[in-house]
């Protein structure tokens, strides 16, 4: 026990209460670091365990919660159960980066996920009827929310379906412009299981990408520019906070 609250996960060393209702996740913790620093206030470091950094401060008054997700549906499924489950977490943000399946989606666009699809057997756990095959899609609210942020903010942006992959360097070169034609807007590594933990236990999700890397026209970002510089998105984020 410390200070009356249960350290509570093998990978968090947070104290209940330390973290705020909203989570914005970025996948790079470095990224949760620079956001944190340069956006909020009365920052404190809550969680360093395995160096997934982890932040409590203020932005425009509001306390919210920044902290890294890691890489892959195995890594944010870990995360986001113990936040939603042992932190009392309402309503994570996923901030992260996409690369691109459709060609009127372009570098430096906004993704906001509607939904997930993935190719993924994360959802296997729920045993679901039938074929077991489960929609991941995000919280509407937020969504609503999001999108009315970013015509504020007068950037591009693009609402629908993106693609959670488990693989990363995927053998069938073609299998990324198979989704595409299906309408997925981009690839990513997270959402589903961020969407799909959301929906099980009641909470709240939603994901808002940067197009970092084109899978068309082959353009590409650099990881330093992933870290710091796409702050539209995280900006959307901070100001959806609840």
């Amino acid at each position: 026990m410390n200070g009356g609250y249960e350290m509570s996960t093998p990978h968090n060393r947070a104290i209940k209460g330390e973290i705020a209702n909203t989570v914005l996740m970025p996948g790079d913790p470095l990224r949760a670091k620079f956001l944190a620093e340069n956006y909020l206030e009365d920052i404190v470091l809550f969680n360093d365990v395995r160096n997934m950094l982890g932040y409590t401060g203020k932005y425009n008054g509001k306390r919210v919660s920044i902290m890294g997700s890691g890489m892959g549906m195995p890594s944010i499924g870990i995360y986001s159960h113990e936040l939603y489950n042992f932190y009392d977490v309402t309503n994570i943000i996923r901030i992260g980066s996409s690369g691109a399946l459709r060609e009127e989606v372009h570098m430096r666009d906004i993704i906001i996920a509607q939904g997930a699809c993935t190719d993924s057997s994360f959802a296997h756990q729920f045993e679901l009827p039938g074929s077991g095959v489960y929609s991941a899609i995000s919280s509407y609210h937020l969504l609503e929310k999001a999108v009315a942020e970013a015509k504020k903010m007068d950037i591009a942006y693009h609402v629908g379906n993106v693609l959670s992959s488990d693989i990363f360097y995927h053998a069938d070169q073609g299998s990324a412009a198979k989704w595409g034609k299906m309408g997925c807007l981009g690839v990513e590594m997270e959402s589903y299981a961020l969407f799909a933990n959301a929906a099980y236990y009641g909470k709240n999700a939603l994901t808002i990408l940067t197009v970092s890397d084109h899978l068309i026209t082959e353009e590409q970002t650099t990881a330093k520019e992933r870290e710091k510089t796409f702050t539209a998105m995280m900006e959307i984020a901070l100001n959806i906070a609840e």
